[in-house]
């Protein structure tokens, strides 16, 4: 199967779970934004988690279908269609030869995964297919998908048509309709921030700015106050999620696409589902601050991997239930019999109702 490429939307990207291994040579890692909707997104379609997909931001590509597969987009609702058939997200569709797909406009989130069965099949580098595309590596040629690109689906044998219209339950599933809380996981430099600084950081609402990008989330709101020692410190890791406060006081969320060393206070990092959260929400959008502890995080990334799988199974189950035909009429029986209880004899009628 192929994709072809009539409109590019907004920023359309391939990307797979990211370029692990190549931070300390100054490589950024990039990946996907909404790690959860990719891996969530592969196993419904049948692929590993890490199979690369299309990231679609905003406002979705048009794509005209070469071949055969299943498709299933994940993440955001952005008015998912096929053939102007309104699909939405989550749910898995059979796509043949001279289908078109299709999208409306973001109702909830703001960022999705167009995962097909076989996964994005574009060249490696470096061990991944991801874009990182500020120094054009990876995914189609270092860039944003344009009209008139051709890009290949792997391989993916056989498949069941049976999958079409299969769709996790809701439980597993990320909700993005609520207003964010970004849980803070205390860091090393916690102690470069006053006591009246951090209370500012805890107790404040800030809005989500324009300038936010792939690389990071910028945030307008009160100043969060440093020590006398100010907010420069010897350039050290940034890891995904890392809440960067530098000397204007405003915090900057480190994302997918972030450099691999900073030299800013960082307060500490976003836990697993507020980094999700934070992929999701728009510009001008509001959202707190909280502190977290080590056990939430990780009962947050646990719980993620479980959703994955739990939507790997029900996929197997979906696909392997029995065929469902038209039940043949059911034939009303009538039975006559006689019993014995206790020495006497009892005369019985049985009827079908």
């Amino acid at each position: 199967m192929r994709f072809k490429v009539i409109k590019p939307g907004l920023l359309t990207t391939v990307q797979d779970l990211g370029r692990w291994g190549y931070q300390s040579s100054g490589v950024p890692v990039a990946g996907a934004m909404d790690l959860s909707a990719l891996r969530i997104g592969n196993a419904i379609v049948g692929n590993c988690e890490g199979a690369a997909a299309l990231e679609v931001t905003v406002i979705g590509p048009e794509i005209a279908v070469e071949g055969e597969g299943v498709v299933v987009f994940s993440g955001a609702e952005l008015g998912f269609s096929v053939n102007g058939r309104r699909v939405g997200s989550w749910t898995a569709s059979c796509v043949k030869d001279g289908d078109v797909l299709t999208f409306s406009a973001p109702v909830r989130g703001c960022r999705g995964y167009l995962c097909a069965l076989g996964g994005i099949s574009v060249p490696l580098v470096m061990g991944s297919r991801s874009t990182y595309t500020r120094a054009k590596i990876g995914g189609y040629e270092g860039r944003a998908l344009k009209a008139q690109d051709v890009v290949e689906v792997g391989a993916c044998g056989f498949f069941s048509k049976r999958i079409d219209g299969f769709r996790p339950p809701d439980e597993i599933l990320p909700d993005y309709s609520a207003a964010p809380e970004l849980r803070i996981l205390p860091g090393l430099q916690e102690d470069a921030f006053t006591e009246e600084g951090l209370k500012t950081l805890f107790s404040s609402e800030y809005e989500v700015s324009g300038e936010s990008d792939r690389m990071g989330c910028r945030f307008d709101g009160p100043k969060v106050q440093h020590k006398e020692a100010g907010a420069d410190i010897v350039s050290d890791a940034i890891p995904l999620g890392a809440v960067q406060i530098p000397g204007h006081g405003l915090p900057i969320a480190m994302l997918a696409d972030r450099q691999t060393t900073g030299g800013y206070t960082k307060v500490g990092v976003l836990t697993p589902n507020s980094i999700q959260a934070l992929a999701q929400v728009m510009p001008k959008a509001r959202v707190r601050f909280a502190r977290a502890t080590m056990e939430q995080a990780i009962e947050e990334l646990t719980a993620a991997k479980a959703a994955a799988w739990k939507a790997r199974q029900l996929r197997a189950s979906w696909i392997s239930r029995p065929s469902c035909s038209a039940a043949a009429p059911v034939k009303k029986v009538a039975a006559d019999f006689r019993i014995t209880v206790d020495g006497k004899s009892y005369d019985v009628k049985c009827e079908e109702i």
